[in-house]
């Protein structure tokens, strides 16, 4: 399959490690195409829900992937999360192409660009981290259960739902929350200058222009890999919001493979850790450890 080429794609909101995580799906979006630069936008692994029980070798490939980019000089930021706030302990760090930030401030085509997963803004993660995290186990479970009742649904050649997107868009404090979450964003992002502000987070895939009577900033939101399968992409001086469910057609439960469901032990998933970066290590771009 010919690769599409892309300026820059941000995913975020992966949750490797978890059962909701559509690593299968992300795997096979990222085999479709070239980046020249790649964002990470915070909670690629879930390191609040990572059991030692349960990392399937579908989301290694993910993993491996990425370090072959890495490797093959790929631009590649990662941007922290709440889910994999460990990795805040080694913001500054770079290695070739391969960099951890808080937060990303490019400018694309002339464009001030200002890029971060968006936690900042949520006071439950701010004074109750313990009900976050709460909240995401439970989250989790609903994904799990969705996905049981997806599978007997498709028995009965019914389409796929998601019950937390539907209990999100009904229930009136979510939705008012996104819109304090997007509103607080595009007003910095206004104050600030910036022409893009993209964040993740929220799951919410979005794409649009922002006014106030301070001016104007176009919003833009990743959305994420376990209910919305999305991410940005720029190419051709704009940005995109991609679907993997209007570009692919979603495999039923007949086609899965189940071998890329077996699950790696603790050994057996370091070894392949370190298997995997060793490539990037040797790689000659990698002159410097900041």
């Amino acid at each position: 399959m010919k690769k599409r080429a892309v300026d820059i794609v941000v995913i975020s909101d992966v949750h490797l490690g978890t059962y909701g995580c559509r690593a299968k799906e992300l795997h096979k979006y990222l085999k479709s195409i070239k980046p020249e630069r790649v964002i990470l936008n915070g909670d690629i692994i879930d390191v609040w829900q990572f059991s030692k029980r349960y990392w399937p070798k579908s989301h290694m490939k993910i993993i491996k992937l990425i370090t072959t980019w890495i490797s093959n000089g790929v631009q590649v930021n990662y941007v922290t999360g709440n889910h994999d706030e460990m990795l805040r302990k080694f913001v500054g760090f770079q290695m070739g192409s391969f960099s951890i930030s808080n937060k990303e401030l490019l400018t694309v085509d002339g464009k001030k660009t200002w890029i971060f997963h968006g936690d900042v803004f949520d006071v439950t993660m701010q004074h109750s981290k313990w009900i976050a995290k709460l909240g995401a186990v439970g989250y989790d479970s609903l994904i799990l259960l969705n996905s049981a009742i997806n599978f007997f649904a498709s028995k009965f050649g019914k389409g796929p739902i998601s019950m937390s997107k539907k209990i999100k868009n009904s229930v009136k404090s979510a939705v008012k929350f996104i819109n304090n979450f997007e509103k607080i964003a595009s007003d910095i992002a206004i104050e600030n200058e910036y022409d893009y502000v993209i964040c993740g987070h929220i799951h919410q895939p979005e794409i649009k222009r922002i006014e106030t009577e301070k001016g104007e900033v176009i919003y833009l939101n990743s959305g994420d890999w376990v209910e919305n399968l999305t991410a940005l992409e720029y190419y051709e001086g704009t940005w995109h919001l991609f679907s993997y469910r209007d570009n692919f057609l979603v495999e039923t439960n007949n086609d899965v493979d189940t071998e890329d469901e077996d699950v790696l032990e603790t050994k057996v998933l370091f070894q392949n850790m370190m298997k995997e970066f060793q490539p990037v290590m040797k790689h000659p771009k990698v002159n410097q450890i900041k």
